[in-house]
């Protein structure tokens, strides 16, 4: 019924529309494990279940909140509804002072815990993390 030339076309056409898919499945296959959500203290408290995902939860460092041990410290990061403790090992941003915004990357423990992995605070004192603004400006 269809002659060769038609059905060669429409092998090449199946072929590349079966590559694109392959390819873009790939890709969002491979992003996903690179991507980290962000989430306030707030709607980490209104979470129904623990994910053991990294996430990176973001709001002010609370002041009187910051105590240093010997290679680690633990402060609290709230968004002045919620609040979540925070512990870290490592070296901060020069930065990083009580009252100033965070954004804390790493694995929460429980809804009132979190291990960090890395700090972001590479920031002025006048700039505030999109998320955190955002975040801040909803509450």
């Amino acid at each position: 019924m269809y002659g060769r030339k038609v059905k060669l076309r429409f092998f090449f056409i199946i072929l590349i529309l079966l590559t694109l898919i392959l390819s873009t499945f790939l890709i969002l296959k491979s992003l996903e494990e690179n991507v980290v959500y962000f989430q306030s203290p707030t709607e980490i408290k209104a979470l129904y279940e623990i994910d053991k995902k990294k996430i990176r939860i973001g709001g002010m460092v609370k002041v009187n909140s910051i105590s240093m041990a010997a290679k680690e410290i633990k402060f609290i990061i709230t968004d002045f509804k919620n609040e979540i403790n925070v512990t870290y090992s490592g070296v901060v941003p020069n930065l990083f002072t009580e009252g100033k915004g965070v954004v804390a990357e790493g694995y929460l423990k429980d809804k009132n815990f979190f291990l960090a992995t890395k700090i972001l605070a590479k920031h002025d004192e006048n700039y505030m993390p999109p998320e955190v603004k955002a975040a801040l400006e909803e509450k």
